[in-house]
């Protein structure tokens, strides 16, 4: 799965499906580190499989843009400055543009995700149950209509090979605790709000997202790993969401569902993946590429 580098000053410990994470070098073994090296790959996955080939600049594209909006909610939208996870310190020549160096942090299990819009697997459950993670809505809602209000419907960062599940914000107070359950669903529904009004200005509609946060050596909440990012959001063209008359005219989204469409009609998830054809990784990378350009304009 990985294609890691050597780089000079850092030791690599792990690698996920698309990122690959460095430790320094002079780290003591068992010790706690104080700052990682983050690097996103330009590998993809889907339906829990890397495939081959990668998306050609996808890391770059990726942490680009998560960059660009730590520094927006760091304070560049003008509104309350969140702490996050980034350190000043220079990234290494070798993975510069797909990388950053973060601190350390306790990161807290709970992935926390906010939806303004219904789709996916929460409109399933709607038609199934009213409901969206448990949580009831009115009665009429389409695929893809808007919510009254966003809802912050958390889940349970499961351990490695394991899939997350849906959880109850009461779940997530037995995780850790009254003060930080409270912290990550009111800061979480707080970026959801600032971040989709940007991208509303941009022509652009947030439907959902998901959010990490660590806890710092100070006790300070941090938002951390990537955020807002098309592998961690759900954008759709505001313009095609309104004259839309499908559901995959008004929520054609800007990431990795073209690979995961084509993947769907062309293996029944035994044995290897096939190799994904030149312009489905074309169309792909021309869609983060134009979220990129039109949220950062």
């Amino acid at each position: 799965m990985s294609d890691a580098l050597e780089i000079p000053g850092w030791k690599h410990v792990y690698s996920g499906k698309v990122r690959d994470l460095y430790a320094p070098a002079d780290t003591a073994e068992g010790a706690q580190p104080e700052r990682m090296l983050v690097v996103a790959s330009d590998r993809v996955s889907a339906f829990d499989v890397v495939l081959s080939p990668g998306i050609p600049g996808k890391g770059e594209l990726l942490t680009t843009l998560s960059l660009w909006w730590f520094d927006q909610l760091a304070g560049g939208d003008g509104a309350e400055p969140v702490p996050n996870h980034l350190a000043s310190e220079p990234v290494p020549e070798a993975v510069a543009g797909r990388a950053m160096v973060v601190r350390s942090l306790n990161m807290l299990p709970v992935e926390c995700v906010v939806r303004g819009y219904i789709t996916g697997s929460g409109w399933a459950e709607y038609q199934a149950e009213g409901t969206v993670c448990g949580i009831p809505l009115p009665a009429g809602l389409q695929n893809g209509d808007r919510l009254p209000e966003p809802i912050y419907t958390p889940a349970y960062k499961a351990p490695l090979g394991e899939h997350d599940e849906n959880i109850s914000y009461e779940k997530t107070v037995e995780l850790v605790g009254d003060d930080h359950a409270a912290q990550l669903r009111d800061r979480s529904l707080e970026i959801y709000r600032r971040a989709a009004e940007a991208a509303e200005a941009k022509g652009l509609i947030l439907a959902d997202t998901k959010f990490e946060f660590g806890v710092d050596e100070a006790g300070v909440l941090r938002l951390a790993d990537e955020v807002l990012t098309s592998d961690s959001s759900r954008y759709w063209d505001a313009a095609a969401w309104h004259a839309g008359t499908t559901p995959a005219e008004r929520m054609a989204s800007f990431d990795k569902q073209i690979v995961r469409d084509w993947l769907a009609a062309h293996w029944d998830k035994q044995g290897e993946p096939p190799a994904l054809p030149s312009e489905i990784v074309e169309k792909t990378v021309a869609r983060y590429r134009e979220l990129l350009e039109r949220m950062t304009a």
